[in-house]
């Protein structure tokens, strides 16, 4: 059987019951996330529309902000986060059946002394920064500083990350590669965050980040629902930063890609090979490049980029097949700050022939997990609650 998941990076649908839990500064003035909702504030301030996705059963989503198509062909729901955290790690290891007693851990403000010393002696040089930062900024600020020393440029966010920015003239990506797994084997323990990232970048000022070459290095997750596959002999094919992002365990095929549109045009490939199991790909420019900065234009025009290749996804998805697309979490673009937003996750499914239901509420991400395992006729005894009978499996 193919299935093919799909996760629309951050496009959130709507604050989550403890959103009042999260959220963030904006210089000494806290706030939360309550009333947080990427897809209608970005689709209201832009007035964009998404036929697409709508004839799919978007509009039929609880919350969402978009007519009821009359002739909806995907089944609709959305899903709770269990789990505590609000980034891409957190999102995804869910999917698949990890629920996380405790968040990430997270530096607000900077790294402690122990670490960057650490990461230092590593290394063989200093560093700059070591503060939280928007990551176009940052090398704004300290791009000029870093080619006259050669000095990685240190940053972080309200995310569990430890990010790296040189600028591939100065520092070989190589380099910037071994940097980063210098730093991954410093931040285990008491300092373990989710990811160390690669942030190459080019060009001249404000230089331009090279997002093809980003690397993520992430802790390795528990067993899960990927590890199930396979196990079973179940390909899992893995396209843009998701073996990253389970730490290259349980994958079967990995195909990095730089931008949303590589990141389609991938899956399509793929979805067009004999496989059997899961091709599981990540679109994170919603995220990356518009959430984060707060680009609402550009945030619709990534959506509007997404709803028009849909009939070719449609299309290639086979009889006995199935389509998923989800989100790991929000990122408001209109909202305050510049990090995610503790939202919902949209949920559609499409099968060839099947009638469109509703899936409900689902009580965690993890019932996606079990899904898929039941459908591919995978054992799964982990967290998560099944929907597949509902889609007529």
């Amino acid at each position: 059987m193919k299935i093919t998941l799909i996760v629309l990076d951050s496009v959130g649908v709507g604050a989550l019951p403890d959103a009042a839990q999260f959220g963030g500064h904006v210089g000494d003035t806290a706030f939360n996330d309550v009333g947080s909702h990427t897809l209608n504030h970005t689709l209201a301030q832009a007035r964009t529309r998404l036929p697409n996705l709508e004839r799919l059963g978007l509009g039929h989503i609880p919350t969402v902000d978009l007519p009821n198509h009359p002739h909806v062909m995907g089944s609709y729901g959305r899903m709770l986060e269990v789990s505590a955290g609000k980034d891409t790690s957190t999102g995804h290891w869910e999917f698949m059946g990890i629920q996380l007693e405790h968040p990430f851990q997270t530096f607000y403000t900077g790294y402690p002394p122990a670490v960057m010393q650490a990461f230092s002696q590593a290394i063989g040089r200093d560093w700059l920064c070591n503060l939280p930062y928007s990551g176009t900024e940052v090398i704004k600020d300290y791009g000029p500083q870093h080619l006259q020393t050669a000095l990685p440029i240190v940053y972080t966010s309200a995310d569990s990350v430890f990010q790296i920015a040189a600028h591939l003239d100065v520092v070989p990506i190589e380099q910037l590669y071994a940097w980063c797994e210098a730093a991954r084997a410093i931040l285990q323990g008491e300092y373990a965050v989710a990811r160390v990232i690669a942030r190459p970048f080019r060009g001249e000022f404000p230089f331009e980040r090279a997002s093809e070459l980003r690397r993520d290095y992430s802790l390795t997750p528990p067993f899960n629902v990927l590890n199930a596959l396979q196990n079973a002999g179940k390909d899992v094919i893995a396209v843009g930063k998701i073996g990253d992002i389970y730490d290259h365990t349980g994958i079967t095929l990995e195909r990095h890609t730089g931008s949303n549109l590589e990141g389609i045009q991938v899956t399509l490939e793929q979805m067009h090979t004999d496989f059997d199991g899961l091709v599981f790909t990540n679109l994170v420019d919603f995220d990356a490049k518009y959430g984060h900065r707060r680009n609402v234009a550009g945030y619709a025009s990534a959506l509007e980029e997404f709803d028009q290749h849909l009939p070719a996804l449609l299309e290639a998805v086979p009889e006995g097949g199935m389509l998923i697309l989800v989100s790991d979490h929000g990122n408001d673009p209109t909202w305050q700050g510049s990090d995610h937003t503790r939202e919902h996750a949209l949920l559609l499914v499409y099968r060839p022939g099947q009638a469109p239901v509703y899936l409900g509420e689902r009580s965690s991400f993890a019932d996606l997990g079990a899904t898929i395992a039941e459908a591919l006729e995978v054992e799964w005894k982990g967290h998560g609650s099944s929907f597949w009978g509902m889609l007529g499996g």
